[in-house]
């Protein structure tokens, strides 16, 4: 019974890595289109001088097809937090008088 268990887990598992992963046909049209214009280096990727090479058109078809996935914040309508103040630094120590 455990060992169906198990099984049963590693197939729901596998299956929604894989659901994750998937590539759609617009998304490998839009990288072998911008791959054969702007990979200089011939390396299969895209770095960051060749982007920058990118027409606004182009950049605008790569941020469609392939879209920047943005870290959740706790709310993202609140204000961001006020700086914490500072206390000046105390004021030097008085010299000594220099006696003779």
């Amino acid at each position: 019974m455990k060992k169906l268990l198990v099984l049963a887990l590693l197939i729901v598992a596998t299956v929604s890595v894989q659901a994750q992963k998937a590539v759609t046909d617009e998304q490998i049209a839009v990288k072998k289109e911008m791959l054969d214009k702007y990979d200089i280096n011939k390396d299969g990727k895209l770095d960051k001088e060749e982007k920058s090479k990118m027409t606004v058109e182009d950049k605008a078809k790569w941020d469609k097809a392939f879209p920047k996935k943005h870290k959740k914040t706790e709310d993202p309508s609140a204000a961001p937090a006020a700086p914490l103040p500072t206390t000046p630094a105390p004021a030097p120590a008085p010299a000594a008088p220099k006696g003779n």
